[in-house]
């Protein structure tokens, strides 16, 4: 594996799984009274064109990498979007 293929694999594995702690924290207590709501709007609107962008150039880490935050991110939203 190249070098630059190995750090964009690192890159999104960390910026993946810091999603986890907060995804965990707001299933668990459904307290989302520190999060912007119009934030996670944008942010989750941003993963899915990434995600599209990626699949359309064939890039792996990029889909992957998007396709799994929008995982951990998308229950945050929904939350949110319920309890304000």
């Amino acid at each position: 594996m190249e070098w630059s293929s190995l750090i964009g694999y690192l890159a999104a594995s960390l910026t993946t799984l810091s999603f986890l702690p907060q995804a965990f924290k707001v299933i668990t207590t459904r307290n989302t009274q520190g999060i912007s709501g119009l934030m996670y709007v944008m942010f989750v609107c941003g993963l899915v064109l990434w995600l599209v962008y990626g699949v359309m150039i064939e890039d792996t880490a990029v889909s992957m990498a998007n396709l799994l935050t929008l995982l951990f991110a998308l229950p945050i939203l929904i939350i949110k979007l319920r309890r304000g």
